[in-house]
């Protein structure tokens, strides 16, 4: 892997530049489609590559060692014969997902064992299996296996977590060393910032990270419930420390305006549920603002979706029919909210590039953060 910086804008810490692996070019910043089991929800690989059109998507180890299971996916040629999908993959180490289930694990030195959320059995992920599953899963970008904290922790929790994900670290590099990979192209591994809301934990961290000299950086354990003033407090920390030739993932993050003042502080990457899940719920975004398309002044509004046109399904259907498929509870409508969200998504993170080549970044992101504060 390999990542060009192209661009700094004068004005903040933003940056445009192009990673590029075996599976193509990368052109951040860039919002990564959450895939959690080899499928972004409700959306068609050809919507996905042909409307949406991502540079990467990303994919939930924990999910897809529970189903298909491992074994699929190693006889199917790796995830990305499996879905058919011919462009880039991440995926997250399972560390987020282990953390939400926190009644259903025991975490100890040695790794955690957790009970799977679909029929109760038992499993253990350590630093060395989770190695091993995304070779077989054969992403190109894969994740250190980490303990995420939950939002507020106690310090000195927080420090040994901390302490623990850097032991856990080690044991990542050293096994990968020994693990050949599986398909006829390279990965590159990301080791993960924790430290909670701690400033000088963060500091720590972000040192011993950007010590491993690892082909890109992410920072994790923020969006947990954290005031938004708090994940960009730790997020600059962060950045000041890693280094600038390396791209910078901040996983699961989060609303257009979180997206936009991280960017603002150095950050290239990002993947978040949030224009999923609000989509099927029937939130949309948009840059003039959200628009919840089951209220009831939308009903006779036969307008389009939205006026951008950035993706076909907004200016071929109206919001009063999309309110119409959620009210009687239409697959379509879902899908359709779907394929808007990561559309704009996608538009809003490729505006930023282009404004931070242009050199207006800073100007332009405060409009867009104002417009997008609003409820239509």
């Amino acid at each position: 892997m390999t990542f060009d910086l192209k661009a700094k804008d004068t004005q903040s810490n933003a940056r445009a530049g192009v990673i590029t692996t075996d599976h193509g070019v990368i052109e951040t910043p860039i919002f990564m489609p959450v895939g959690t089991a080899g499928t972004v929800k409700g959306v068609h690989q050809r919507e996905l590559k042909d409307d949406i059109n991502p540079d990467i998507i990303l994919g939930n180890t924990y999910h897809l060692y529970l189903k298909p299971q491992i074994d699929v996916l190693e006889k199917a040629g790796g995830l990305h014969k499996f879905m058919n999908w011919d462009r880039n993959i991440l995926t997250d180490s399972g560390g987020y997902q282990v953390y939400s289930l926190s009644g259903n694990n025991k975490i100890k030195e040695e790794g955690v064992k957790f009970k799977s959320h679909i029929d109760g059995s038992y499993h253990t992920f350590t630093p060395e299996n989770v190695m091993e599953i995304q070779r077989s899963i054969g992403a190109d970008i894969i994740m250190a296996f980490d303990e995420c904290t939950p939002y507020p922790c106690e310090y000195n929790y927080a420090r040994r977590s901390m302490h623990m994900t850097h032991r856990w670290l080690e044991r990542c590099l050293t096994h990968l060393d020994k693990t050949p990979f599986k398909y006829d192209y390279s990965q590159s591994f990301f080791p993960i910032v924790q430290g909670s809301t701690y400033k000088d934990l963060r500091k720590q961290s972000a040192e011993y990270i950007a010590g491993v000299g690892a082909e890109g950086n992410a920072i994790g354990g923020l969006s947990v419930g954290e005031p938004a003033e708090e994940m960009y407090a730790m997020t600059e920390v962060v950045t000041d420390i890693l280094p600038w030739d390396k791209p910078r993932y901040l996983m699961g993050v989060g609303t257009p305006i979180n997206i936009l003042e991280n960017i603002a502080l150095g950050v290239d990457m990002f993947d978040c549920v949030m224009p999923t899940r609000n989509a099927r719920n029937g939130m949309l975004f948009t840059a003039y603002g959200s628009i919840n398309i089951k209220n009831l002044k939308w009903r006779d509004d036969f307008s389009p979706i939205d006026e951008m046109g950035i993706t076909y399904v907004d200016t071929e259907y109206s919001k009063a029919y999309l309110r119409h498929l959620f009210n009687t509870n239409e697959l379509l409508g879902k899908q359709i909210a779907t394929i808007h969200n990561l559309g704009f998504y996608l538009w809003l993170t490729r505006e930023a590039r282009k404004h931070i080549l242009a050199g207006d970044f800073r100007a332009w992101k405060d409009k867009m953060v104002k417009q997008m504060n609003n409820r239509l």
